[in-house]
């Protein structure tokens, strides 16, 4: 899974991704400061099975801490949207071919109107058209790789199959193009659209392979509320408030051991000088906020929300949960939801999936069909043949 984060420039998207993945990249208060993508890996939080065991888990790949299981995702931070872009102008096709690989977005809005549409600093501007912007960028974009190999789509019968060979190197595939064509009502058997239904296809199915959770970022300065409430009656229920610069300040402090994560909050642990507790405080009222998100919320809101995943924990001994060296609860697999028993044995590995026999629920020991549905949480034996 890889999460993208997007936005015009200078609006807070690398101070975000330090966040949350505790990587140094350069932060600047000017445009274009992101020039290479950034990548690292954040995670997603669940209440790990073993807290309803009763064991004490040995997590791989993955961590557990007071019985939360912590998911890897992948992020990446690409460099700054601007008006024009898909013709070249910024980074231009930099910046999108850095997103084509991405299942979701992350994209950071100015609440505070603090920044202008280049990233310059301003007071007033419009945090909804640093939305409009990216989107209607991103849709040209789709709609030029569309517009250049028109030729060879017209001339396929089967328009969907025409449209996912062009559309693969985007991660877009057959599933994303039929909802797209019947949420538009155009005709996908024989395609040979105009420039204006090309770019209404494109804009559709945007919003469906890369659903985007728009983040309305600098919460903390004056006027942001204004923007926030902005953004929400456009945008409604897809945008979440957070400081980014807040976020930062909190990763480092727990990464010192000043703080501890509780729930959607935190508590002061560790021996805080008085500057740090004061601003530690100020932080702990700030979070309190109605429109205040937390960047560990962001994630979670992504993964299983927008994207609807599930976490599932393999095994090979039912009784006692472990893998083969005797590791208990060793992995957390992320599966979108609707996914089955076979699913998860190819997930794990191509011969286990090919040579699958049955499964087992390891709560209830039932032997379970390959095409059984999981559920989030669900800790699965795969019976193979495959060693």
């Amino acid at each position: 899974m890889l999460i993208g984060i997007v936005g015009a420039p200078n609006k807070g998207k690398s101070t975000l991704f330090s966040a949350l993945t505790m990587n140094q990249v350069q932060i600047a208060d000017y445009p274009f400061t992101t020039i290479d993508p950034n990548k690292g890996i954040a995670y997603a939080t669940v209440r790990c099975a073993c807290t309803s065991l009763g064991v004490k888990c040995n997590a791989r790949g993955s961590l557990c801490s007071n019985g939360i299981r912590r998911v890897p995702v992948n992020l990446i931070d690409v460099a700054g949207l601007v008006e024009g872009a898909h013709e070249g102008r910024g980074m231009g096709n930099k910046f999108l071919n850095d997103v084509a690989a991405a299942d979701a977005l992350l994209m950071v809005a100015d609440a505070s109107g603090t920044t202008d549409p280049f990233g310059n600093r301003t007071t007033g501007a419009d945090p909804v058209y640093d939305v409009e912007m990216v989107e209607s960028e991103i849709a040209e974009w789709i709609t030029e790789i569309i517009v250049k190999h028109m030729p060879q789509i017209t001339r396929n019968k089967d328009g969907v199959a025409a449209l996912a060979d062009v559309l693969a190197g985007v991660m877009v595939g057959k599933p994303e193009i039929e909802r797209a064509l019947e949420s538009t009502g155009l005709i996908g058997a024989k395609i040979n659209w105009s420039a204006e239904e090309t770019l209404r296809f494109s804009t559709e199915l945007i919003k469906i392979a890369k659903p985007m959770l728009i983040v309305a970022n600098k919460m903390d300065v004056n006027g942001a509320e204004t923007g926030f409430a902005a953004l929400q009656k456009r945008f409604g229920d897809k945008i979440v408030g957070i400081s980014a610069a807040v976020e930062l300040a909190l990763a480092k402090a727990e990464q010192s051991g000043v703080i501890d994560s509780v729930g959607k909050g935190f508590k002061i642990i560790g021996n805080a000088t008085p500057d740090q507790r004061s601003a530690l405080e100020y932080i702990q009222r700030f979070e309190s906020g109605t429109n205040i998100s937390s960047a560990r919320d962001l994630i979670n809101q992504v993964v299983f929300d927008l994207l609807g995943y599930i976490v599932v924990y393999p095994v090979e001994d039912e009784h006692k949960y472990t893998d083969g060296s005797g590791n208990i609860l060793p992995d957390a697999i992320l599966l979108k939801r609707g996914s089955t028993a076979r699913d998860l044995a190819y997930k794990i590995h191509t011969d286990i999936g090919a040579r699958m026999l049955h499964a087992l629920d390891c709560r209830s020991h039932m032997m379970i069909a390959k095409d059984k549905v999981l559920n989030d949480g669900d800790i699965v034996k795969i019976v193979s043949t495959a060693r």
